[in-house]
């Protein structure tokens, strides 16, 4: 692995380690949005081979049916 690599993991690394301290004060409404719309563009990326509106969409719809669970 080169040291742009290397960079870019730990910054990748760095950002979930921060993303997730930030979750501390959410309700579970709030958490289950997040992740819904973390896994919405995962799938949708995927879905779509790369895609960014695929990724957003995803993101959109994962996010909406995140909300929506507890209620």
């Amino acid at each position: 692995m080169n040291t742009i690599q290397k960079l870019a993991v730990n910054a990748a690394a760095a950002t979930v380690l921060f993303g997730l301290a930030g979750c501390a004060g959410m309700s579970q409404q709030d958490k289950n949005t997040a992740i819904g719309a973390g896994v919405g563009a995962v799938g949708g990326s995927v879905l779509t081979g790369g895609s960014a509106a695929g990724t957003v969409g995803g993101a959109a719809v994962g996010g909406v049916i995140g909300h929506e669970i507890n209620k």
